[in-house]
């Protein structure tokens, strides 16, 4: 028969975590609003500089620019891993470091002299279990990375690009959709190729005049905008991550709850029926010496 002392203290432990994952939940939804917000605002900056750079190349203006040229034999690869600091977000952390081991071996194959950079402590330490050198890592990126984080790593990346000491940047993140879709996503940042979408407005098209008015010139402006729509897609990237990351612990955290609640009920039940035995038989050895006296 059960002890019921023992099945009363493990309940009681249960409930103690169940309190404890229902509030890292309630804080997982909160921060997931907060960042699919600034998610959510970095997209539509992203699809405005395209759209401005689609009708200045449909206006008939040649843009040419060095984070757009296409290198045909790059020597100088970077892969950038973005993580997070803390487990208990199911399988997020997972499946990106499987994604990284084979975008890794897949930029070796292109590029004889590769680099590895890791946002996030489960990231580094993953990839470093498995062998890999990681170069250059940060842990400073939680669930509000700023712009101002994010610029002074892109900057370096813009730097190496024009210098010649990168020719090509993959970034392997979790790409943010939908609250029930989220998938890890491979990208190559360097070059920028992706700038000029292949989406034409119909407008521009057929008139082949820009619907805007640029001063001093288009070209200036290029100069200008090209450099931070690189920087605004790293930006968006991070974002991206820190909203997957508090979708994936919400969820986590909500099926721990669940859990925690049906063992719970499972433990009152084997507790109820161990104290009613215990009543039962004592109440037996009761009448038994009740009649034995009598």
């Amino acid at each position: 028969m059960a002890n019921p002392k023992v099945l009363d203290k493990r309940r009681k432990s249960v409930k103690n975590i169940s309190k404890i994952t229902r509030t890292m939940e309630l804080i997982a939804t909160a921060r997931f609003k907060k960042a699919m917000d600034r998610a959510s605002a970095a997209t539509d900056y992203t699809n405005r500089v395209s759209k401005l750079v689609r009708d200045l190349t449909q206006a008939g203006l040649q843009v040419s620019h060095p984070l757009l040229e296409q290198r045909d034999n790059p020597q100088h690869g970077k892969l950038l891993v973005l993580t997070a600091n803390r487990g208990l977000c199911g399988g997020f952390n997972g499946n990106l470091i499987r994604a990284s081991l084979g975008a890794w071996t897949e930029l070796k194959a292109a590029v004889p002299n590769c680099t590895l950079e890791v946002s996030g402590k489960r990231g580094i330490t993953g990839l470093k279990f498995r062998g890999l050198d990681v170069d250059q890592s940060f842990t400073h990126f939680e669930d509000k990375p700023r712009f101002e984080e994010v610029d002074d790593i892109a900057t370096r990346y813009l730097d190496d690009f024009i210098a010649g000491r990168l020719d090509r940047l993959d970034v392997v993140y979790m790409k943010f959709e939908s609250v029930a879709r989220q998938q890890v996503a491979v990208e190559t940042l360097l070059p920028l190729g992706s700038v000029v979408g292949d989406e034409a407005d119909p407008a521009v098209e057929e008139s082949g005049v820009s619907l805007y008015e640029f001063l001093p010139s288009p070209e200036s402006i290029l100069e200008e905008v090209i450099p931070m729509s690189f920087k605004i897609k790293l930006f968006k990237c991070f974002l991206d991550s820190a909203v997957s990351e508090q979708v994936a612990r919400m969820i986590a955290m909500k099926g721990a709850t669940e859990n925690a609640n049906d063992l719970i009920k499972k433990l009152s039940m084997q507790y109820n029926r161990a104290r009613q035995g215990r009543i039962t038989s004592e109440l037996i050895d009761l009448i038994g010496g009740v009649e034995a006296i009598s």
